[in-house]
This record gives C-alpha cells, structure tokens and sequence, in this order.
C-alpha cells in the first residue's frame, strides 16, 4: 500500500441543496453541495472573501489619504466583484453570474477611463466617459442576449490589456527622466526650471527608481494574474481527471486542487496590484512624489499608497524606496 496522507473522504454531494436548482449557463470543476447545502461551490465562494478584504482596505486607503475619486470608485467595484462572486458561486443563480461578471467589465471601463482621461480636457473627458458608458451597455445587452461565457471572457481581457499596455506606455513617456523630457505631452510645472542642477539629478535619480519599482509592481502582479488564469485553464480542461485526484487524496489535501479557488486568489492579489499601481502613477503624474510614497516593504507584502508622513522608521526619518527628500536632494 503507497503511503497517504491523513485525510477524510469526500463525502457525496447533496441533491438538496438550498439554492437548487441551478440557472447559472457555467457551472465550475468545484462538485456542488459537497460540504453544505448552503453553498454550492463553498472553496469558491470563501476565496472571495480576498477581495473583500483588499477591497475594503482600499476604500478605507483612499478615503484616508485622499487618493482621486476614480480609484475610489475602482475600489468599490473591486468589491462589488468579489461580493458578486461569492453570491454566485454561493448559488449559482444566473442573476448573480451577471453581477460576478458584469461588475468585472464595469470596473475595467473604469480604469480604462481612470488611464486615457488623465491631463484631456473637460470635453475629451466626457466624450470618452459616454463612450466606455455606451462599451459598458453594449456588453452588457448584448452578453445577457448570447448568454456565452466566452464573449464575457474576451471582452474582459481585451479591455484590461488596452488598459494595462497604456498605462506601462503613460509610465515611461511621463516619468522616466530619459524620455519624458522628448516624448510627455504634460509640461512640468514652472518650480523645476529654478531648481539647481545637484536638485535635478536627485529628481531624475528619484523618478528611475520609482520607475524600476514601478515595473516590479508590474511584472509581479502581472504574474500573479496570468498564473492564476493558467491555473483556471488547467481547472477547466482537466476537471474530470482532478475531480478523481481530489477524491484520491481527500480532504483537507482536495481543496488544494481547486483550480477555480485559486484563480479567485491569484486574480484577486493581480487586479488589486494593478489598482495601487494605478493610484501610484497618478500621483507621480501629478508630480506628488514628495507628498506620498509607495509602501511595498517587501515583494511577499501587500503594497498600498500612502503620504509620505505617515511612513515613519524607527529613529522618526521617513524612507521609501526610490524617494529622497528634498533635505537629502540638495546634498546630491
């Protein structure tokens, strides 16, 4: 006999399930009322609770330190996805696929908005909200009218990858200190022309190592993100041969092989990444880089923006990665 690990069976799934019966059109890898008739897909529904946790510390951040409105409202659809969520995978109630789903396009036109908006003029500005209002509407007419998860899926990723190659392009252009002097279309305010030089070379020392962090913010979330899709693809092709392997190696070991559990917390670290990244970014366009501060101690940390003096050390001299300040600038 191979060697087992400690576990419990299975045990069969419930055809009394509280929610039945399902109108859902997709129904995950997850058995269904396995563990109680109150919850249909119960790994997949507590992972959401990610989101809610992550979501409600960025509400709670941008309230706090006054980050612009947009992320704000970024944040509370963050939220409103992993509540979508977990309301669906909870029932598997066509209604609440749609809120799951739909919240997901809304937040991404958001951030697409949040992206192209910035330094437009008013006109441009509403010219492009009524355009992704009518994208939003579109979609969602037309989704509830195919009612194909594969539409859903395509749109999400078209839409989140025009967001995220702009905002890499809207980084470099406007805060590297090589190219934003040849290619941003943002002039830079009229207090950098009666800095010294010994104070612009600590500027653009600053700014590549906001930009080095930047793009370590990028490619770790970035991997997080695609990680876990891969894993959701995995879920998906497979599911038959891993329903078996749960069963062989049972519980608690099972819920380890829960592709969809993990797409949850993959997506959930990934999108959240992206949204501080986003906040980050805005206040670097602004030129704030002296007033907050990205607050990433480590790459296995949850990072958040923050003002620069809320970031205190040990002997009280505030620190950040890639920021001097203007003390320490006039001595380069």
């Amino acid at each position: 006999m191979g060697f087992a690990l400690p576990h419990f069976k299975y045990p069969p799934a419930r055809n009394d399930g509280y929610w039945l019966p399902v109108t859902s059109t997709i129904n995950w890898c997850e058995e269904d009322y396995y563990a109680t008739r109150y919850s249909a897909e119960i790994v997949n529904t507590l992972t959401n609770l990610l989101f809610v946790a992550l979501g409600i510390k960025g509400v709670r951040n941008c309230l706090k330190y006054e980050h612009d409105s947009v992320f704000l409202v970024a944040f509370i659809g963050y939220l409103l996805v992993g509540s979508g969520s977990f309301a669906f995978h909870s029932t598997l109630k066509y209604p609440m696929q749609l809120v799951d789903e739909l919240s997901m396009i809304y937040t991404a036109c958001l951030m697409c908005y949040a992206t192209f908006s910035f330094s437009r003029s008013r006109v441009a500005r509403q010219v492009l909200g009524f355009g992704l209002l009518s994208l939003a509407i579109f979609i969602t007419l037309y989704y509830h009218y195919l009612q194909d998860p594969v539409f859903h899926q395509n749109a999400f990723a078209l839409i989140t990858a025009v967001v995220l190659f702009r905002s890499m392009y809207v980084m470099e252009v406007n805060i590297r200190p090589s190219l934003r002097a040849k290619y941003s279309a943002k002039p830079l305010k009229t207090s950098h022309a009666t800095m010294s030089k010994a104070e612009r070379l600590a500027d653009a020392h600053r700014d590549r190592a906001i930009v080095k962090e930047m793009w370590a913010m990028v490619a770790i979330g970035l991997s997080i993100f695609l990680g876990g899709f891969g894993i959701w693809a995995l879920d998906n092709k497979y599911c038959p041969t891993i329903r078996i392997w749960r069963h062989k190696i049972g519980l608690p070991w099972g819920i380890l092989l829960e592709g969809h559990g993990w797409w949850h917390l993959m997506t959930g670290f990934g999108s959240y990444f992206y949204i501080v990244w986003a906040v980050w970014l805005r206040h670097c366009l602004n030129e704030r880089q002296d007033e907050y501060v990205l607050n990433w101690p480590s790459y296995f940390s949850i990072p958040e923006v923050i003002p620069l003096s809320q970031l205190k050390t040990a002997n009280g001299k505030a620190k950040a990665n890639g920021h001097s300040k203007s003390e320490e600038r006039k001595s380069v």
